[in-house]
């Protein structure tokens, strides 16, 4: 975070310690309370393995790491040099002269 630059002006919500510290009391509370309310609330599963206690908690954690694995691969096909663009100018400019 950068300080702000202008004395007059209002620091934001965010600018705050004890605002952010105070959001994640709340996220976290609320993630142990999905977490305690998985095995009070009937569910209606399909197969025997989403019988596993906290099954959807560790099928989306697993699903997010895969996912990030899946796009730091895909990051080397599909990522471009730095100079891919200047490529093009630099061929337009021997072609001007």
């Amino acid at each position: 975070m950068t300080p702000n630059t202008d004395p007059n002006e209002k620091p934001g919500f965010f600018d705050k310690p004890s605002n952010v510290a105070w959001i994640l009391r709340i996220f976290y509370a609320l993630c142990i309370l999905l977490f305690v309310t998985d095995f009070v609330v009937h569910r209606h599963i399909y197969t025997s393995w989403e019988e596993i206690p906290a099954f959807y908690a560790l099928y989306g954690f697993v699903a997010c790491v895969v996912l990030v694995l899946i796009a730091k691969q895909m990051r080397h096909v599909l990522m471009r040099s730095e100079t891919y663009y200047d490529k093009d100018t630099e061929e337009e400019s021997h072609v001007d002269r």
